[in-house]
């Protein structure tokens, strides 16, 4: 007899759970338990001991809100903040005999990001019903893009300058466009106030971007996130303001595990609830181990008993994922073509000038940046991310100083500090890209060493004056040759232990001399002084 305290509250199944049930035995036990039937699962031999080897599968879907003054299929405004249910219209809000009117230059900016994500664009599109019920979602259902998406067949390069994964495309399965749904305010904390809507949001243009599971662990999918947000930056399709809304990420992960018995794949789980990237690098990371243990201790896998899609939410403050719901398939979204709304066509004379419109992308600017100015992927990696205005501000100063990697390391280390601390954007910035070639040429000549040049740095961000100003108002002046030499000769004619312990090999005694002329002096260069001093050393002693 099997006691109902023995069994699983999970399955329904005796707690004797292995990794692969061989044997099936069905009792009814209507006498014990209300007359449903139990299946006690054996497995000859038990299986619990199984290989750690397994593979991470991760696919993402990326809601972009388009850069549009007003919504997808009708003139109500998008913008961010408005009082609550201020935007709407009869259209926004479902009623019966209005008329929806697709929003050209959505459409226009969902072609442009299509294309820059190599999409294959088809030459016909068009709209569908999605039906499902939310309160948010007056209407009953969402139009969206089913069978026939605007775009598919795309990739996304990624790469990691640390070296985690080598470099790699991401596919892209389709690029489409829907409408978004309104606002669900609930009492979250006590659970006892009444639940709100907003309806400002339905019906704002959405373009969402559905990944391959290509990703093979949370890294390679934050690093996709990262270059797909800088990628519609640059094209200025959208401000991709998470904390607003306007980017939106749901994360699909599974894991292809190695048994014995073959390569087993876990259910499919569709994470929600992330408002940042590092939120989806850690909920990611947590899902991947809470699968494991879970297939662990069920055995459950993808398509066999409880092996069903389902969605979970992240936890920010817990870090652990929750389960929410069953996750539907699209036969239970009932998609039928809307027939309020025309088909589009596109044709390759539009697809081919939108790809000329695109400019220098990402990827390729980093390739330029490396190959023109000599810096590390490293380096082109930060500038790029950046944004374009702070890499044409580099390209300039690089240009006029004429050495790519000094100018670099000061617009990483100087003009982007100052730009933080500032919270200011580069076009804000005091100094001019030519002023600070100026300085940095000056320091590359050993007119004034790095140190007395962020010194100047300092007081042109402070004063708005020129290089040369700035350096007469700090009293740093350029030390002529023949003076430092004399100076030099002093130096060692004073510290004849240090000559000596210079001439038994032990160089690095040279900077007791240097530290003595910058007292002197603090306008020399130190490493000018440590080549005449060791020149000296070396020709009169």
């Amino acid at each position: 007899m099997v006691r109902r305290s023995n069994l699983c509250q999970i399955c329904r199944f005796h707690r004797f759970q292995w990794a692969r049930h061989t044997v099936v035995l069905k009792y009814w036990l209507a006498r014990w338990w209300d007359t449903r039937p139990l299946y006690i699962h054996f497995s000859l031999p038990p299986q619990i001991a199984v290989s750690e080897s397994y593979i991470v599968v991760i696919g993402l879907e990326v809601h972009v809100q388009l850069d549009t003054r007003s919504k997808m299929f009708c003139g109500c405004s998008t913008e961010f903040g408005a009082p609550p249910n201020t935007q709407t219209c009869p259209l926004c809000i479902g009623m019966p005999g209005t008329l929806p009117v697709m929003n050209r230059r959505a459409f226009d900016l969902a072609l442009k990001t299509a294309v820059a994500l190599n999409c294959e664009i088809p030459r016909y599109t068009k709209w569908d019903r999605k039906q499902y019920y939310y309160p948010d979602l007056p209407k009953g259902y969402q139009i969206s893009q089913f069978d026939l998406p605007m775009s598919r067949n795309g990739y996304l390069p990624i790469s990691d300058t640390k070296g985690q994964f080598s470099p790699k495309r991401i596919g892209i399965i389709r690029a489409h466009l829907e409408e978004d749904a309104g606002k669900s305010m609930h009492d979250e904390a006590a659970g006892k106030a009444d639940s709100r809507i907003d309806l400002n949001r339905c019906g704002t243009p959405l373009l969402e971007i559905v990944s391959e599971p290509d990703m093979r662990s949370p890294a390679e999918a934050k690093a996709y996130l990262t270059e797909l947000k800088l990628l519609l930056n640059y094209l200025g399709v959208s401000d991709c303001n998470m904390q607003e809304g306007s980017l939106r990420v749901d994360a699909n992960i599974n894991l292809h595990i190695d048994t014995p018995e073959g390569t087993l794949a876990t259910p499919i789980v569709e994470v929600k609830n992330m408002n940042s990237f590092r939120a989806v690098e850690r909920a990611l990371t947590y899902e991947a181990q809470r699968q494991y243990e879970v297939w662990k201790e069920t055995g459950r896998v993808l398509g066999g008993p409880g092996g069903h899609k389902t969605t979970r939410g992240w936890d920010e403050d817990a870090q652990i994922t929750r389960e929410q719901r069953t996750k539907e398939e699209s036969s239970d979204y009932r998609y039928f073509p809307d027939p309020d709304l025309v088909p589009v066509t596109t044709t390759e004379e539009e697809v081919q000038r939108v790809r000329e419109s695109l400019g220098e992308l990402p990827a390729a600017l980093r390739v330029r940046l490396e190959q023109t100015y000599g810096i590390a992927p490293y380096d082109s990696d930060v500038l790029v991310n950046q944004g374009r205005p702070l890499v044409d501000y580099y390209v300039e100063l690089a240009e006029a100083c004429g050495d790519g990697r000094l100018a670099g390391n000061w617009v990483q280390q100087d003009v982007l500090r100052t730009l933080n601390e500032r919270q200011i954007a580069i076009a804000a910035f005091p100094v001019s890209a030519g002023a600070l070639a100026e300085l940095l040429k000056m320091v590359q000549a050993g007119k004034i060493t790095t140190s007395r040049g962020r010194e100047v740095l300092a007081e042109m961000l402070a004063s708005g004056t020129p290089a040369a100003e700035a350096m007469k108002a700090l009293g740093i002046e350029e030390v002529d040759e023949s003076a430092l030499e004399d100076l030099c000769r002093k130096l060692l004619q004073a510290n004849p232990e240090v000559v000596a312990e210079v001439k038994e090999g032990k160089t690095k005694a040279i900077g007791a001399l240097i530290g003595q002329a910058k007292k002197r002096n603090p306008n020399v260069n130190p490493g000018r002084v440590r080549e005449i001093c060791l020149h000296w050393i070396e020709k009169a002693y």
